[in-house]
């Protein structure tokens, strides 16, 4: 049963998505830049990023959602392309409402990342959206994203029913360069605390994902022995890409131009681990613009001109009308293997 609050969005979303077939793409631009004439809207806006963001509206499902609930992080890693700019969170029930509607538009899996997920409210916050996801909504796939560091048993014991896959980010199977990329938090080994999460994730029935983002400190290495002992069901192995605004230019907190390989480098670490089964590919041209990023306003993130430009929020405009400008690429989406299996129920692992 919907909440009141709810039916009342959904009704303001559909009337919302009436008026844009009456007006033309140029008002619409211009009543989402308020700021901005009417007029120069319409000298400046090109007419192919108009008929992509009206195809956009038509056609879109937001099948995989990443929603960055929170910035915040206990790690400082140098290449970071979703860095600490605000502390803000949604309270709970709002993050709800728009994880309801997003369901209602079609999404299947939710990925829960940050920052750091499990920071706020000691993983409460989190676990609460998780089981919310799986219990209430019934999505099919529920997953996190995480450098594991603020991971404890007890989660596992309260939440790890209801989640599906977690993905823990190493870069390393060196404590030193972890400590060079800044993969690290004190004297805590990132390495040891890896093989921790993987047992707790087999004892209680949850997919085990490992993220690796291939840089100039490690795209050298072999870490074909320990991904094989760790078995992870996926290994996502990303080369390190640079966002304006947020690992480069001016106004970013991080400098990632040190940490940025070519596309032959990339491709050696890749042959040098062509024999892992698990391992999944995305360069720069794969990653950037096929993921759907909601950010801790629940604003779909665009990337297209190399940073984030964010939408407004679904909370206040719905889905399918700012979805238009999440400059998502739904082709790119299923050629680099977007859409898998991602239920643990389909998955049959024997664990």
């Amino acid at each position: 049963m919907f909440s009141l609050s709810v039916f009342v969005q959904l009704c303001f979303t559909s009337i919302h998505s009436l008026i844009k077939t009456i007006f033309s793409q140029f008002l619409y631009w211009a009543s989402y830049y308020k700021e901005i004439p009417v007029e120069s809207v319409i000298s400046t806006a090109s007419a192919s990023n108009q008929d992509r963001s009206s195809d956009q509206v038509s056609t879109t499902t937001p099948t995989s959602v990443n929603y960055h609930f929170t910035r915040k992080c206990n790690y400082k890693c140098g290449f970071c392309f979703h860095t600490a700019k605000t502390s803000f969170v949604l309270p709970l029930q709002e993050a709800k409402m728009g994880l309801e509607l997003l369901k209602e538009a079609g999404m299947e899996k939710i990925n829960f990342s940050g920052g750091e997920p499990f920071l706020h409210e000691k993983g409460e916050f989190l676990g609460k959206l998780v089981q919310y996801c799986k219990q209430d909504l019934q999505l099919p796939s529920v997953s996190i994203v995480s450098n594991g560091s603020m991971i404890k048993e007890k989660w596992f014991q309260k939440y790890g029913e209801y989640l599906d896959i977690l993905a823990i980010s190493c870069d390393s199977f060196d404590e030193s360069t972890n400590q060079l990329i800044g993969r690290t938090q004190g004297r805590k080994s990132h390495v040891d605390n890896l093989f921790k999460i993987r047992n707790w994730c087999q004892e209680y029935k949850v997919a085990f994902k490992i993220n690796s983002v291939i840089n100039t400190f490690n795209f050298n290495e072999d870490m074909t022995e320990q991904i094989i002992q760790l078995n992870p069901v996926r290994w996502k192995v990303f080369q390190c890409l640079l966002i304006d605004g947020e690992n480069a230019g001016e106004a970013a907190l991080r400098e990632a131009e040190r940490f940025v390989i070519s596309d032959q480098q990339f491709q050696q670490f890749l042959d040098r681990h062509d024999t892992v089964s698990c391992l999944v590919p995305e360069s720069n041209e794969k990653m950037r613009n096929s993921y759907l990023i909601l950010d801790e306003y629940m604003r779909f993130l665009d990337c297209r001109e190399g940073r984030k430009d964010p939408s407004k929020s679904i909370l206040d405009v719905g889905v399918h009308s700012a979805i238009c400008f999440s400059g998502f690429d739904e082709k790119m989406f299923f050629k680099r293997g977007g859409k898998y299996v991602w239920s643990k129920q389909d998955m049959k692992l024997e664990w």
